[in-house]
């Protein structure tokens, strides 16, 4: 166990001791929890008190990382209960992450140590997830839109985001404005929705046309969807920057996580 874990320990057990003797109150307490020390694996510090400061838990981006140090600060956080999300993760370090979950199952050994789990790997939003702490969070619905089928990856990636972290989703594909029956097709559950995230790649026109159809926050992705001048998604990005719906709002191109997440607060409120 690292110096960091110990200090947090250290740290607990004086803190839980100085709210027995009543010398704090107990809500000066999660006030100081808030800022307690980080997990050091050498590699990566977890930040196992983000759930507790900001209401969602740390969220593993797996591009660039081995599928070692992957499958490591997944069971780090796993080991802390509550859901776990890994991004952009591949085949490869899912397979790191379940060698690892194995370990921990029922079955394996009785030397291996900490909570058992099963993640499952989501390959089209490119996510890792492990989900047990299915309560709803969320006070409406959230609509998740895509222009294309080519945008679909983006789109679910912000789907799985906003599954895990305790909102009600509908996602709505293929409804771009190069065919805009199939979007109008969609006017009741759009009315429905309490946030909207709209994923759009070529000149990233959709979330304008969705923002002017509803009235509550659209959340616009562009993606790197289109050919030559569409410049990997800048000619999207732009173009929802310059949006003439005044309930639209921008995130970087292909964020899908950045999407849901943000819709997820939204949706909390």
């Amino acid at each position: 166990m690292s110096a960091e874990v110990n200090v947090n320990s250290e740290s607990l057990r004086k803190l839980f001791d100085q709210v027995r003797k009543k010398q704090i109150l107990p809500d000066e307490a999660v006030e100081k929890l808030r800022h307690l020390p980080f997990e050091d694996l050498g590699f990566a510090k977890v930040d196992h008190h983000r759930a507790l400061r900001q209401g969602t838990p740390e969220v593993i981006f797996a591009q660039g990382k081995t599928p070692h140090q992957v499958a490591q600060i997944f069971d780090r956080l796993a080991a802390h209960g509550g859901n776990v999300l890994a991004t952009r993760a591949n085949e490869e370090q899912f397979a790191a992450v379940i060698e690892i979950a194995k370990d921990k199952s029922p079955t394996a050994k009785k030397s291996a140590r900490g909570t058992a789990y099963e993640p499952e790997y989501r390959p089209l939003a490119r996510a890792i997830v492990l989900k047990r702490d299915r309560k709803r969070y969320g006070k409406g619905m959230i609509a998740v839109v895509s222009a294309g089928t080519s945008d679909i990856p983006v789109a679910e990636e912000a789907v799985v985001t906003a599954e895990l972290m305790g909102n009600q989703v509908q996602h709505i594909y293929d409804v771009g404005v190069a065919g805009i029956h199939r979007l109008l097709a969609h006017r009741s559950e759009l009315s429905k929705a309490r946030v909207i995230v709209v994923c759009a790649g070529m000149e990233g026109a959709l979330p304008s046309v969705v923002g002017g159809l509803v009235g509550v926050p659209v959340i616009a992705v562009p993606t790197s969807v289109g050919y030559g001048a569409a410049f990997e998604g800048l000619a999207a990005l732009l173009g929802m920057m310059n949006s003439c719906a005044s309930n639209v709002s921008v995130v970087n191109i292909d964020n899908g996580f950045g999407a849901g997440y943000v819709a997820s607060l939204i949706n909390r409120r």
